[in-house]
């Protein structure tokens, strides 16, 4: 069986809606798939259902966008409980500062002399979360940049002249607020920009596990995250980081190498979870 526990849907930066998504992965004999949007579980419940028709599991996750000074870590909460009020309170706070962070960008960019209209930007994120891809790819339908990666480069990416500060949530908060949604706190694909410095915190504020499993991580990092989660006695994960097309895919939906063996000690740590009715002080902090 192939395993995916890291996609993405048109509910975030995705190219498929949740449907789209269940019948790629029964094609490609996916048998148990994470829907893991940004800062959304829109396609969750969509996800749920396409999957009982196509016997493929559905884990309801999400993915949540956080800046520390050095870059940008992003934290996978699975199992969370998506029908908590304040969890979903906090989700459209975060999508609405995404909303603003777009539009500030879309001005920056046209007092460069880079004029890109922002309805297309909302047209292309099609009612989902807006974030930087869809500037992105409305920048290369403008006819101002050959791709993405180069609207990345030169212009909205960390060091970019018209780059925006999101909401601001630390990585510690969002593995509060993952737990106390009742889900399980990974960190997601900790060898972008090698940090592993900050692992130590993130487990002492109650990170669950982390993704071993990811496409840029080579033979030796795999085997380096490896030691770091059993020297911290975290859960491992992994997935492709899926969104379609060439949009941030760097292999196609189930074809990263995911061991069949780390899923049962996810499912027992899932099953001791519980979520709290109330919102954690995490929440209260997310500026």
């Amino acid at each position: 069986m192939r395993i995916d526990l890291h996609t993405h849907t048109t509910a975030s930066d995705g190219l498929l809606d949740a449907a789209s998504l269940v019948s790629e992965a029964a094609a490609r004999s996916v048998g148990l798939l994470a829907i893991t949007d940004h800062d959304t579980t829109a396609s969750v419940d969509a996800a749920v259902d396409a999957g009982r028709g196509a016997a493929i599991e559905i884990w309801p996750a999400v993915e949540l966008s956080c800046d520390v000074v050095t870059g940008e870590i992003h934290v996978l909460g699975y199992f969370v409980n998506h029908r908590l009020d304040w969890f979903q309170g906090l989700l459209a706070r975060l999508r609405d500062g995404r909303v603003h962070r777009a539009r500030r960008m879309v001005e920056l960019l046209g007092q460069l002399g880079v004029p890109v209209e922002f309805a297309r930007v909302e047209a292309l994120a099609a009612g989902g979360a807006v974030g930087r891809p869809h500037v992105a790819r409305a920048m290369v339908e403008a006819g101002s940049v050959r791709d993405v990666a180069e609207a990345f480069e030169r212009f909205i990416g960390r060091t970019g002249p018209a780059y925006v500060e999101r909401v601001k949530i630390t990585p510690a908060d969002a593995v509060r607020i993952i737990r106390s949604s009742g889900g399980l706190a990974v960190l997601a694909h900790p060898g972008w920009g090698q940090r592993d410095e900050l692992i130590a915190d993130l487990v002492a504020a109650g990170l669950d596990g982390i993704e071993v499993y990811y496409p840029d991580h080579t033979p030796s990092m795999v085997e380096h995250y490896k030691s770091i989660a059993k020297r911290f006695g975290l859960l491992i994960t992994g997935g492709t980081d899926f969104h379609g097309g060439t949009l941030a895919t760097k292999v196609p939906l189930g074809q990263q190498y995911v061991p069949e063996e780390i899923i049962p000690p996810i499912r027992a740590a899932a099953a001791g979870r519980q979520p709290s009715q109330d919102a954690p002080e995490a929440v209260l902090a997310v500026e």
